[in-house]
């Protein structure tokens, strides 16, 4: 990530947007502290978008709605013996 100072990034704003789309997010800094990040649309987009919970994760699943298709074989060879 390219790091720019307040006063540079106000100077060349252009660039530092430019440079965002292209390369990735930019940092700013004001007195040597990063206080600031310039993202792309396109990034901002995709981490700003909702995630889907769970829920509606197995909702949308293939699988939704078969309870009554569905059969799961259970394996039925002896277990191993224990010392306790």
């Amino acid at each position: 990530m390219h790091s720019w100072q307040m006063q540079e990034a106000k100077a060349r704003l252009s660039e530092v947007v430019k440079r965002a789309e292209a390369e990735g997010p930019q940092d700013i800094t004001l007195h040597g502290r990063s206080v600031a990040v310039v993202l792309s649309r396109a990034a901002f987009e995709r981490l700003s978008q909702r995630q889907a919970s769970l829920v509606e994760f197995m909702q949308a699943s293939p699988l939704a709605g078969l309870d009554d298709e569905l059969e799961f074989k259970r394996d039925r060879s002896p277990t191993r013996d224990v010392e306790l």
